[in-house]
């Protein structure tokens, strides 16, 4: 386990938040739930059958988590009438609030929006968007942020680079093309995402395939219009580009590209132009340097709840809780 990862779990145990975990009748998930619990690191509710997850379970001890059944428990007609109140203006009728309160996702969105748990984590099953939708509908976006992206938090062994070889790459997960204005965003909400998970000072690189104007592209100018309106609404942030990534991690290559920036050779926080590049950038660098990648992890919605790759095992839904936890903590 890094060191990053067992800070995480750290912070977590030393001021407990209750998370939910939706698909409750994944095996990965209860055993994640059992690993979680073991390791006192947060409460967990899980969601489904409780036959069903007793019987996923077997041996594994989920006897400290509470289980709940959306279509039987005794919020369930409290959660639909909110989200009709809700969502009506919408189209939303009161019979689709019936059933989409049925859904796992809604029912855990709706737990965290009224208070009844700090966290949610899904994904290992549902697809990203199935697992943002009741999110952005129920718990919308954060107070000052216009835009919900998603990071990756990589953790690379043996690397002097960025924060002792931790970075954060975004977007890595969500919006698959973003304007200038949204990377604008997606780099300021990273710059203090890092902040708060990591506890360093984010030193903030906005890439391209150029540095500081040596090719010229419609693909460059957005990197430095995004550029620009991130230093016009962010002045205090360490940030800089456009930056090809050589130029933005490595002191001596910054030197010959972008001499005097303030970012060049030391960036720990990566921005890239849209999901093509991010999500390559975050796959290349987990296999060919063998780093840990935690994520993707959600940013911009007001209360935390992040998604989990299908491809997640029990350890990996471990290390999101975790984090899912220290974002609760910053709420």
């Amino acid at each position: 386990m890094s060191d990053f990862m067992q800070k995480m779990k750290e912070r977590a145990k030393a001021d407990k938040k209750k998370i939910v975990l939706a698909e409750g009748t994944d095996i990965r998930t209860v055993k994640a739930a059992a690993m979680v619990l073991e390791e006192e690191i947060a409460d967990i509710v899980l969601l489904g059958d409780e036959n069903e997850i007793k019987r996923i379970a077997g041996d594994m001890d989920i006897s400290k988590a509470e289980i709940i059944n959306p279509e039987t428990s005794d919020k369930y007609e409290e959660f639909v009438n909110s989200f009709y109140e809700m969502r009506k203006s919408k189209g939303v009728t009161l019979e689709q609030a019936k059933e989409l309160m049925k859904n796992p996702l809604y029912f855990g969105v709706m737990m965290v929006k009224k208070d009844y748990a700090d966290g949610m984590v899904a994904g290992a099953v549902n697809s990203t968007s199935n697992v943002l939708r009741p999110s952005l509908q129920i718990l919308k976006t954060a107070p000052g942020t216009k835009l919900v992206s998603a990071f990756f938090v990589m953790v690379v062994p043996n690397c002097e680079y960025g924060e002792n070889g931790v970075f954060i790459y975004a977007d890595s997960g969500l919006n698959e093309n973003p304007d200038a204005e949204a990377v604008a965003e997606i780099a300021i909400s990273s710059a203090e995402t890092f902040k708060t998970l990591i506890q360093a000072e984010p030193r903030v690189a906005l890439l391209s395939y150029s540095s500081y104007g040596s090719a010229k592209s419609e693909l460059v100018e957005k990197m430095q219009l995004a550029t620009k309106l991130a230093k016009e609404k962010r002045p205090d942030l360490i940030l800089d580009g456009e930056l090809q990534v050589d130029a933005a991690i490595v002191p001596e290559v910054a030197k010959s590209k972008a001499p005097g920036s303030i970012v060049a050779g030391r960036a720990n926080v990566l921005i890239f132009p849209d999901l093509n590049a991010g999500n390559i950038a975050y796959k290349l660098t987990q296999r060919l340097a063998k780093a840990e990648a935690y994520g993707p992890i959600t940013q911009g919605i007001a209360k935390p709840v992040n998604d989990l790759s299908r491809g997640c095992s029990a350890e990996d839904i471990v290390g999101v809780v975790a984090i899912t936890c220290v974002q609760a903590q910053n709420k």
